[in-house]
């Protein structure tokens, strides 16, 4: 047996078992790809896929079992690979970072700015997509540090710490009435259309929760992920926007949007750092990890990486 096979069954599992899209994301033949892991299930003497005619079907009860040796190989191979750039590039080499919008465009600039100063041989690589996304990409190794608001707590294979809290606030065109009002109420916004992010990211559930328990119908006008495209279309007068307060911070003055706090409704928000459980992390990343965050300490992250403590809460 050899890596070859095992990353040839881990792709087909993450391609939903279409040998075809498994040979395209990996550069070779399907053929070759069938006959690697026909191989692999002969020298382990059990099936991993079940077969109907030439077709795979489903992962079989063995196959489970075999996977998950897969992964923890494959983890480690990946860990190898990580140790051996540390030692040998001396703090080079490319940090990936899965994050969101939000995270990306108002969070990170600054500290990933800092992270090549620091480290000038690090290139970085920024991943964006929705936090379902963000938990995938550092699953499938495409990242090594995700940073979302949702999801990423929801995964075992994931550690998961505090980052910073958040809360939203409401943007209107400076001439709209609700401008000169300091502490906006529920009715107030549900009366008005209103201009969300996208149900899945930048805690929007808590937004949805605030207007369910007071039992108000919220008047939808326009959904985004992108904070900037929401604050757009606020100023053509669609409706007044509820965007993360990191969004407005860096508005001039006197501009031409108002934004009011919506602590008061919705509550804080937490984003939080993930790491794949088990992963070899080089120093750069633990150095980005301590500009996200102060807490976020080699000691604390090794901590969390090992199931040492629980307690990590802000």
């Amino acid at each position: 047996m050899n890596l070859h096979q095992f990353r040839f069954v881990q792709e087909a599992v993450r391609r939903n078992l279409n040998l075809t899209e498994t040979a395209k994301a990996l550069h070779t033949s399907q053929p070759g790809i069938s006959k690697a892991i026909l191989e692999l299930e002969e020298e382990l003497g059990v099936d991993i896929f079940a077969r109907h005619g030439k077709r795979i079907r489903r992962v079989t009860e063995p196959g489970q079992q075999v996977l998950k040796s897969v992964e923890i190989i494959m983890r480690e191979v990946a860990n190898l690979k990580r140790i051996g750039e540390q030692f040998s590039k001396q703090d080079a080499g490319t940090l990936s970072i899965a994050t969101t919008h939000t995270q990306a465009r108002y969070f990170l600039p600054q500290r990933v700015a800092e992270l090549r100063r620091r480290f000038p041989k690090v290139q970085v690589v920024l991943h964006q997509g929705m936090p379902e996304q963000v938990a995938r990409m550092l699953l499938d190794d495409v990242a090594e540090i995700g940073l979302a608001t949702e999801s990423l707590a929801d995964y075992d294979e994931l550690v998961t710490l505090p980052c910073y809290e958040w809360h939203h606030v409401m943007v209107v065109p400076a001439a709209h009435p609700l401008a000169a009002v300091e502490r906006p109420s529920l009715e107030q916004i549900a009366a008005e259309p209103l201009i969300l992010y996208h149900p899945t990211v930048t805690g929007r559930t808590r937004i949805d929760q605030a207007f369910a328990r007071a039992r108000l119908k919220p008047n939808i006008a326009l959904e985004g992920i992108d904070s900037d495209v929401i604050k757009t279309y606020v100023r053509l007068g669609m409706g007044i926007g509820i965007v993360a307060e990191i969004a407005v911070r860096d508005d001039p003055p006197g501009g031409d949007l108002v934004s009011r706090p919506l602590g008061h409704l919705f509550g804080a928000n937490l984003t939080r750092v993930a790491f794949k459980r088990g992963a070899y992390l080089r120093h750069f990343v633990h150095a980005f990890a301590e500009l996200l965050s102060d807490r976020l300490s080699p000691s604390l992250i090794q901590r969390a990486m090992t199931g040492a403590g629980t307690d990590y809460e802000l």
